[in-house]
């Protein structure tokens, strides 16, 4: 079974990483007036407020119940991760586009292009910094699973939208480099629009990928599904449980909410029935730790 990611960790990583280069990459796009590298200080800033979002997200997902909110707020992260996503949509991929087509219009020469080719270099090595902690994380809570399959099915909304966020930087500062390069090379100030533009689609598609998997999140989903297995064999090796008709499980942000419907191993009092649910349900809890919520209904037939 995969291990359990440490995000916090992996947003300050990426806030103290972004922060940094959206100061170099503001001061080298007033320099030299490229469009790629507004588009990308633009992007950086972005990226910046994002996480400020996530820690926001994250805080307000500790709430305790309410009786407006008796499971709590644990799924206020997924609200913050998709907002996150509609901002990289808009904000970084939507005024990206806009800049590639102001420069199409209006191409201007790149001015002391070799202080934005310094600039982008150093984005690119402390962009790496934050994906290199971004994937530590990340393949703990994966284990054997592939990339892929690790976003299409974690439940940890801060961490996928941490590391799309890091994936579409390290390769927008990649395309705003080669955009740069060419622009220098050939004299065409037109290869700086078309890197703008590029930047654009990347960060646009990413955002989709991030609030497709987010939206499942948000409106409800159950726990990774190695977990699920995980849970149904812990409650099948019960001898208190002589077989599961069914188990439901909701993640709601880092808590998990349990339901089973089980028929026991054995004619019990009443008190005995009670007695056997709550020892189960005490060692789920404790196999189990995410899991705040079970709740347990004996019967004969499903």
């Amino acid at each position: 079974m995969s291990g359990k990611a440490d995000s916090l960790k992996t947003i300050f990583f990426a806030l103290g990483a972004n922060f940094a280069i959206f100061v170099s990459k503001a001061f080298a796009a007033f320099v030299t007036g490229s469009g790629a590298m507004t588009a990308e200080a633009v992007h950086s800033l972005a990226d910046c407020g994002n996480q400020g979002l996530l820690l926001l997200g994250m805080k307000n997902a500790k709430a305790p119940p309410t009786p407006d909110h008796p499971l709590g707020q644990g799924k206020a992260i997924y609200f913050w991760s998709f907002l996150v996503a509609l901002l990289l949509f808009s904000v970084g991929g939507a005024f990206s586009i806009y800049e590639g087509i102001h420069k199409l219009h209006e191409p201007e020469p790149l001015k002391w292009p070799w202080l934005a080719i310094g600039v982008l270099v150093f984005g690119i090595a402390a962009e790496s910094v934050s994906m290199w902690g971004c994937l530590t994380e990340v393949n703990k809570a994966r284990g054997e699973r592939s990339l892929w399959r690790w976003f299409r099915e974690s439940r940890q909304s801060e961490l996928i939208v941490i590391f799309g966020e890091d994936l579409a930087a390290l390769l927008g500062l990649v395309f705003a480099l080669l955009a740069v390069l060419l622009t220098l090379l050939t004299g065409n100030p037109l290869f700086d629009a078309f890197g703008t533009l590029a930047i654009g689609v990347l960060l646009i598609v990413i955002a989709v990928f991030i609030a497709v998997e987010v939206k499942a999140l948000l409106i409800g989903q159950s726990v990774d599904p190695d977990v699920k297995v995980e849970i149904l064999r812990f409650l099948d090796a019960r001898p208190e449980i002589a077989r599961v008709f069914n188990l439901i499980t909701l993640q709601l942000g880092n808590d998990v909410m349990v339901a089973v419907k089980a028929e026991m191993s054995r004619d019990l009092s009443t008190k005995g029935i009670v007695d056997a649910i709550n020892a189960v349900e005490k060692d789920m809890k404790a196999r189990f730790p995410d899991i705040r919520w079970s709740f347990f209904e004996p019967d004969v037939a499903d």
